[in-house]
């Protein structure tokens, strides 16, 4: 399926890229950036997940979608680039790059430089619906800049949309709608630079807080720090994609 299509199970398969969005509801910085979110999920054509981290929680408001699980991968994120801390909002692009998550601009021109300089999306990765399985269809291609292939196959499980009232802290007193925040990451096998296929249950996207999920074949630094994304797909159950647009 070409890039930014829509079919049944809203499905998109080989995206221009993968923006992941470090936010929080603690921040009052971070608004401007998850509307941005939203415009890239309008775009169609980029896999945007936002993750809330929870360091900023000490503000005064505890924030309803942040996990230990996503600050860790923003720090992890942070010293495979090399980076001294962490900050919010942070657009991490394609695994490689990063930029302030509220610069639309910014973030669409380190999608566009990572592509020319070929670190872009370059492993194909399809889905398909099949009764009550989602089928993952992985292509072959080399993982990292040395040629070697070896990644993994991380499923990100999201929520289409989540309204929150923010009571406390600098945005206290807001209602804010962010789209795509992330629930869950696991990693459900490795792929080796060979055509691979893996099956999901549905069941498990429709679970508790679950509409959608995106695949991403993430390979790895030497010390296991999340690295460059060679490619990625995603999928939205029913009618759900519209409640963040």
């Amino acid at each position: 399926m070409a890039a930014g299509a829509q079919a049944a199970g809203h499905v998109l398969s080989n995206p221009k890229a993968v923006v992941e969005l470090f936010t929080s509801q603690g921040c009052s910085s971070c608004p401007p950036a998850d509307e941005v979110m939203k415009s890239l999920i309008r775009q169609g054509d980029v896999v945007a997940l936002a993750y809330h981290v929870d360091y900023w929680n000490y503000l005064g408001w505890n924030d309803t979608l942040a996990t230990k699980d996503n600050t860790a991968r923003q720090y992890a994120y942070s010293k495979a680039l090399g980076r001294a801390g962490v900050y919010t909002p942070q657009a991490i692009v394609n695994g490689e790059d990063h930029a302030n998550g509220r610069d639309l601009g910014g973030i669409r021109a380190k999608i566009e430089d990572l592509s020319r300089a070929g670190r872009g999306l370059t492993v194909p990765v399809n889905l398909s619906m099949n009764g009550q399985e989602i089928d993952i269809a992985i292509g072959a291609g080399p993982a990292d800049r040395k040629g070697t292939p070896h990644a993994n196959v991380v499923v990100v499980y999201f929520d289409v949309a989540e309204r929150v009232k923010v009571e406390k802290g600098e945005n206290s007193g807001r209602d804010i709608t962010y789209a795509h925040p992330v629930r869950d990451v696991q990693t459900i096998g490795m792929w080796d630079g060979s055509a691979k296929n893996f099956v999901l249950p549905r069941s498990v996207i429709e679970a508790a807080d679950r509409n959608g999920c995106a695949i991403l074949l993430q390979a790895t630094t030497p010390d296991g720090a999340p690295g460059r994304i060679l490619g990625a797909a995603s999928i939205v159950l029913g009618e759900a994609i519209h409640a963040a647009q």
